[in-house]
């Protein structure tokens, strides 16, 4: 061992894995910083004076006599006003060609919030997707992830969340993104109105795939210092945490750990929950809401990921094909918000509830009628109706690119009702039926639909509703 002014500096490695390795130290902090033989790397494991350091890049060309540098910190960001509109790497390095911001450094994947500091959530996030406004109505201070099979377009839903958020700062965490997608992001976000209010922490797959680890947690420290020094209404968006697992997969087998259920770490629940429990609303107003991407294989449910993402989030956003309209749908039966209860009828029309619940038992009604039909039996005329409804339901407000207010999509259930059904067939309260009855009308065409030439946006360019439009081609 060398000595050095401030460091000792470490020169005997005594294991070496492709993504770890071990030397004898003390005085080392867990998650502590290192540089080893010039490379990132951080501790993960310490057992006595042995310490295991994972190496970001991996530890190809790292001899045994490596010099090994404690830093002293955990992974840190410095925060500051100036993170606004800017884009980061896993470390927090500007990688947008900017100058580095001046800030606090704080250090980030520290413990989540007391809850005695937080307060019940109350407030809405409007996204202009009826699948998620109308019927998993979103709150602030909420967790929830898209489940989604990896061919569906789920980074253009989390762009479409973005643009269409009331959210004072969204916060991308960007995991494994392709560098189209980087650059998909980078560029749409760049020509909104306010770019100042979207932050990017990126990792693509050109960079080392266990820097992924460190995203969400830059991601969230950004946006406690937004939430919490700033009392804003912050919206994470962190796009496929099943890239996130894998790192944490690939770290834990090349330190030879029991891998628990598909191959998973053991501490996978603890690791998940660590980032979605830093969801929070506070009594000032500032608030922590986490939108994730899941994807799933082959629709297994039943994985480690979704399984534990499903018990540690508030509900979940299920994306679906529906062959009838030939589109990506918020599927109603799988989909779920549990925190929706605080808003709907409340922030919203007061008769959000109902126009929810007689829509969704109206589409159930349908699928059992379409089984029916592919059973061979006959329809009766209102299994025939419950199907036209269905398909209009889907296509003008459970499809992703249906993007309109709340009360434009409460008009447009209540126009399909009238449509296709009789007064008594909803089980609609009787006040909400004499004042939305009579002044229901019927939907229009295809004015409320996302498309190349007529989009959800009035503020947003042209050259943005082509790139958004694309994504779902």
């Amino acid at each position: 061992m060398k000595a050095s002014l401030f460091k000792k500096i470490h020169t005997k490695v005594i294991h070496l894995t492709k993504a770890t390795c071990t030397l004898e130290a003390t005085g080392v902090g867990y998650e502590e910083m290192a540089i080893v033989d010039g490379k990132a790397a951080q501790v993960v494991k310490i057992a006595g004076k042995q310490v295991t350091l994972q190496v970001f890049e991996g530890t190809e060309g790292i001899r045994t006599d490596a010099e090994v540098v404690f830093l002293g910190t955990a992974p840190t960001l410095k925060v500051c006003e100036e993170l606004g509109g800017r884009f980061f790497n896993a470390y927090g390095d500007a990688i947008d060609g900017k100058y580095a911001p001046a800030g606090k450094a704080v250090e980030t994947g520290g413990p989540a919030l007391n809850p005695v500091r937080r307060k019940q959530p109350f407030d809405m996030i409007k996204t202009g997707i009826a699948g998620i406004d109308l019927n998993n109505t979103l709150v602030a201070g909420q967790k929830i992830p898209f489940f989604a099979d990896s061919d569906q377009p789920y980074n253009a839903v989390i762009a479409l969340v973005a643009l269409r958020a009331n959210a004072d700062r969204i916060i991308l965490g960007g995991i494994g993104l392709s560098n189209d997608d980087y650059l998909y992001f980078r560029s749409l976000f760049a020509n909104t109105d306010r770019p100042e209010k979207i932050v990017g922490f990126i990792n693509t797959t050109e960079s080392p795939a266990v820097e992924r680890l460190l995203i969400p947690d830059m991601a969230l420290a950004a946006a406690e210092y937004f939430a919490i020094e700033k009392n804003e209404k912050v919206l994470v968006l962190l796009t496929d945490m099943t890239l996130y697992c894998d790192a944490l997969s690939i770290v834990s087998n090349r330190m030879d750990q029991i891998p628990s259920k598909d191959s998973m770490p053991g501490s996978l629940y603890s690791d998940l929950a660590k980032i979605y429990e830093k969801s929070l609303q506070l009594p000032s107003g500032g608030s922590i809401t986490i939108i994730s991407v899941t994807t799933i294989s082959e629709g297994d449910i039943t994985h480690a990921i979704p399984d534990n993402t499903g018990y540690i989030t508030e509900g979940q956003l299920f994306l679906r094909r529906d062959t009838e309209i030939g589109k990506v749908i918020i599927d109603p039966f799988r989909s779920l918000s549990r925190l929706k209860q605080l808003v709907i009828g409340k922030k919203t029309r007061e008769d959000h509830p109902q126009v929810m619940n007689a829509a969704i038992r109206l589409y159930a009604d349908a699928a059992n009628a379409k089984t029916k039909l592919e059973n061979g039996f006959d329809l009766s005329d209102y299994d025939k109706r419950t199907l036209a409804f269905a398909k209009q339901y889907a296509q003008k407000l459970l499809a992703i690119d249906v993007n309109i207010d709340i009360t434009r999509m409460l008009d447009i259930g209540w126009g399909l009702f009238r449509k296709h059904f009789q007064p008594e067939e909803l089980g609609i309260r009787e006040k909400y039926m004499e004042e939305y009855w009579e002044k229901a009308t019927e939907p229009e065409g295809e004015d409320d639909v996302l498309t190349a030439e007529n989009v959800m946006l009035a503020d947003t360019s042209f050259k943005q509703r082509n790139k958004i439009a694309a994504k779902w081609q």
